[in-house]
């Protein structure tokens, strides 16, 4: 009983229930080791007893980090301090997003009262400021008289009591919602590595992406472009090629730049080692679409790596320059930090873990002599990182002059590898010893095991959520709108114990209202729009508190069906609005595969099937019939049955008609591609994330014939809004 009073304590979960009707406790052993990796030594009863006295003798004026929101209630932390209670916001710095260049905001100072009226502030007290008033008007009795409401930021705040106790905390001030996408639009889901245009060095780039945009919004109405995490990779032979488990999500990594775009390209004086490079990557690029190749990520990032140390001896011009000092000013010690892991990672390797002891930290006296000694290589990696952020803007830039409303969704990564920047330079940040997963469901008995430490709940709180309000700050900065993977995670994450199986894990609560909040403000500064991958299993309340502050979620076509009725597919007035509808994912089948059953011979190639071929095949045919039966019903498939090309038309014809926000295509499924870019349950056995977009034959097609295939434009002819009919001189409308 003690345990799990302790364990409530530091939202540890000590059951769970994988479906309505079934509970299943989690293992003492997990709780105890969950609770160590939180700081909270449970291994005796007495240690139990010992930190639950402690937990429970702890009395907070106030939690680490308030939340408020801009004309609604106000938290019980702040509506339930005592009254005559001192409360003074001290405003973020002015140099932040949000505040007036020129003078530092003031202090706002306010006092506490169980009714009117109001009480004067005490001598010597600075007295109550003006601030900008809400967007909208508060709700009758959303705040008592006595809030001053201050501006939407991240500021601290300080209550002392009549009796003198005295707290500070972080206050997010956040606007109610994020902003919306354009009701309607469309656009295209793509990995970038897949999409090789002809000038590409063996994978796309930021060059291929902004000619993709630019076309898309021009030639297609497209209003978006959706791509994997850009994050920075863990180098090593070989790089792990998932975009999903980078060394940082707080950078890019430049083996997405276009070499040649890059203004001091031009004036690299060995331009013969430049041709030989060229040369090289032509021959990558070659051999990938018209070989049988994979896309070699390492490959490409050695010779861009050698390209890019030829453009780095070019001296910068003096804008450039200032340019570039403004950036490093910007990003500041994150930055330096990262540059500075890169550097370490080319001398001692890429797992921190095995460095020298004196490097194993980022303040160590160790570390400071190594940055110092390294100078050179940490300003190539700063330089890398200003490089790609530049390109990354030109994207956006490229997707908004060519008319579309939202332009780049970025994704962001549930988490990163355990071995790389991030987990180096946020050390205090992260679990050790703990990896993010999923529990057993109905369609994985064993559970799943990620291999990414989380972040600690306490950690973010008590520092204000600084590591995740700077990282949402740096991928929001050249975005239209971020696609969360794994949007749950706002909420709770499933925690696995270092060796142990995925069904010995619990799940770990984080603050929902305070992960909300900070992402919200955050999107508000940057005017983006967010998406949340929501599949799959969702605790109660989760899906209705995104939609409140305006996160759209994901309906995937073939899981649209009534669930808790008679598990028939849902027709298209029946979805959600609020959300981005698609036929599919990167870690689904493509359209083409899901409606010839091509998936299922694939997975029975590889061993994954748990049931026998025929058997499958029978449960997949049976869904595939029931939903090509209920878009012949809609009339959206007049070319009948067997016309491949033509269902996949109707599938989209579908998700026109349903209400979401945002309809996404995924880009392979316009020209017939059959495999999947990634096949979840497998490693070796299957080439994921290294596979050009191909043909329905497999044969890799570049940018070029993929804007210029025939079967796309008949696609899109779907997507394009109806223009309205203009009736010619001297004819009526009807």
């Amino acid at each position: 009983m003690g345990l799990s009073r302790l364990a409530a304590l530091h939202g540890v979960a000590t059951s769970y229930s994988p479906s309505p009707d079934v509970t299943v406790s989690v293992p003492d052993d997990t709780v105890i080791a969950v609770l160590a990796a939180l700081g909270v030594d449970a291994g005796t009863p007495a240690d139990v007893r010992k930190c639950l006295a402690a937990a429970e003798s702890r009395s907070r004026l106030l939690p680490p980090t308030v939340v408020v929101w801009a004309g609604e209630p106000l938290p019980p932390a702040l509506a339930g301090l005592p009254p005559g209670s001192t409360v003074t916001v001290e405003p973020e710095p002015s140099d932040l997003p949000g505040h007036p260049a020129g003078r530092p905001p003031a202090p706002l100072s306010m006092r506490s009262r169980a009714a009117a009226p109001a009480e004067p502030v005490a001598p010597g007290e600075p007295a109550p400021e003006a601030v900008p008033a809400p967007e909208a008007p508060p709700a009758p009795g959303a705040a008592p008289a006595w809030w001053i409401p201050p501006p939407h930021g991240v500021h601290r705040i300080h209550v002392r009591t009549p009796d003198n106790r005295r707290a500070t905390a972080t206050l997010v001030a956040a606007p109610p919602r994020l902003p919306q996408p354009p009701e309607g639009t469309h656009g295209f889901l793509v990995q970038l590595y897949s999409l090789l245009s002809a000038r590409s060095w063996g994978m796309g780039d930021l060059g291929d992406l902004a000619d993709l945009a630019a076309w898309a919004g021009r030639s297609v109405g497209s209003g978006f472009v959706q791509v994997n995490p850009l994050h920075a990779a863990v180098p090593g032979k070989p790089t792990d090629p998932s975009p999903y488990r980078p060394s940082s999500r707080r950078f890019p990594d430049p083996v997405h730049l276009h070499v040649e775009s890059i203004p001091e390209y031009g004036h690299v004086r060995d331009r013969a080692a430049l041709d030989d490079l060229r040369q090289d990557a032509a021959a990558l690029s070659e051999a990938v679409l018209n070989k049988g190749a994979l896309i070699d990520r390492d490959a490409v990032w050695e010779l861009k790596r050698q390209a890019l140390e030829l453009v780095a001896q070019v001296p910068l011009t003096p804008g450039r320059r200032a340019d570039y000092c403004d950036f490093l000013a910007e990003q500041g010690q994150a930055l330096e930090d990262h540059a500075l892991w890169c550097a370490l990672a080319e001398v001692h390797g890429p797992d921190w873990h095995t460095w020298p002891e004196a490097l194993r930290a980022p303040r160590s006296p160790g570390t400071a002599r190594a940055r110092s000694e390294l100078l050179d290589r940490v300003d190539f990696h700063c330089r890398l990182a200003w490089l790609t952020a530049g390109q990354l803007a030109a994207a956006q830039r490229a997707a908004e002059d060519a008319g579309m409303g939202v332009g780049i969704v970025h994704d962001l990564a549930v988490g990163v590898h355990p071995a790389g920047a991030d987990t180096w330079s946020q050390q205090e940040a992260f679990a050790h010893g703990m990896s993010v997963g999923a529990p057993p469901d109905a369609f994985n008995a064993r559970g799943q095991d990620w291999g990414l430490p989380p972040w600690r709940p306490d950690v973010l709180a008590a520092t204000g959520y600084a590591a995740y309000r700077g990282l949402l700050r740096g991928l929001l900065a050249h975005a239209g709108a971020l696609r969360i993977d794994h949007v749950m995670g706002l909420f709770r994450l499933w925690w696995v114990p270092e060796g142990r199986p995925p069904t010995d894990g619990t799940y770990v609560a984080y603050d929902a209202e305070a992960m909300l909040a900070v992402l919200v403000l955050e999107a508000h500064r940057a005017g983006t729009s967010v998406v949340g991958e929501d599949l799959g299993t969702v605790a109660p309340g989760v899906r209705e508190a995104l939609a409140r502050r305006g996160v759209l979620g994901t309906s995937v076509l073939w899981f649209e069906r009534d669930w808790e009725g008679d598990g028939r597919p849902l027709a298209p007035e029946e979805w959600r609005r609020d959300c981005l509808a698609t036929a599919t994912t990167h870690d689904l089948p493509s359209t083409a595969a899901r409606l010839t059953g091509d998936h299922v011979t694939l997975r029975h190639r590889l061993g994954l099937l748990t049931r026998s071929l025929e058997e499958e095949l029978t449960a997949d045919l049976t869904d595939t019939a029931e939903w090509l039966a209920l878009l012949a019903r809609l009339r959206m498939l007049p070319e009948g049955d067997g016309d491949e090309e033509a269902a996949v038309r109707a599938v989209h014809r579908f998700l026109r008609r349903t209400p979401a926000r945002m309809t996404g295509v995924w880009l392979p499924d316009t020209v017939g591609d059959r495999r999947p870019q990634n096949l979840p349950g497998t490693w070796d056995q299957y080439p994921n994330w290294r596979l050009p977009i191909a043909d329905p034959e497999g044969h890799p097609v570049t940018l070029e014939e993929i804007t210029a295939s025939p079967r796309l434009h008949g696609l899109m002819e779907v997507l394009r809004p109806r223009k309205p009919h203009t009736a010619p001189p001297g004819e009526r409308r009807p």
